[in-house]
């Protein structure tokens, strides 16, 4: 059997390399939201997190949250086991990290545990209403001439 050629110093570099790469990549590293730690914009007021904030966002907290909204808002800093909404607008802020909240997607109750990377989005985005649509057979809901196609 003949001896398998180990490359010349310069492929073992580039190994070398794409090992610490690899490496790198699966450090975790700490998220930051717009350059804030997560221990820091938890400590903002809504209104200083509102300043950092994307301009969609920004102007739905700087023209004042509906009551439903506050509401929500107010049930899950109080620590309320269970929190149900309908409110799909609401912008998740830093008092929502790490509660669980169930959002209705107009048919159902999806429960959501919020995260540092969910801030500034809003909590529709994360119980979607539309299903997947899967097509089971040819001619199904369509004419009954359909249903039989010829095989080529």
């Amino acid at each position: 059997m003949a001896k398998k050629q180990l490359g010349t110093a310069k492929t073992a570099r580039r190994k070398i390399r794409k090992r610490r790469a690899v490496i790198a990549i699966r450090a975790k590293k700490e998220f930051t939201y717009r350059g804030h730690t997560v221990d820091e914009v938890k400590k903002m007021s809504l209104l200083e997190f509102a300043e950092i904030c994307t301009a969609r966002v920004r102007r739905t907290i700087l023209r004042g949250l509906a009551p439903e909204q506050i509401a929500v808002i107010a049930h899950a800093e109080a620590g309320k086991v269970k929190v149900k909404t309908h409110c799909r607008d609401l912008p998740v802020v830093p008092q929502l990290i790490g509660k669980t909240i169930s959002v209705h997607n107009g048919k159902q109750f999806f429960d959501i545990t919020i995260t540092s990377e969910m801030l500034g989005h809003y909590l529709g985005e994360f119980a979607a209403t539309r299903g997947r649509v899967e097509h089971h057979g040819p001619g199904v809901g369509a004419t009954r001439s359909s249903k039989f196609l010829p095989l080529k």
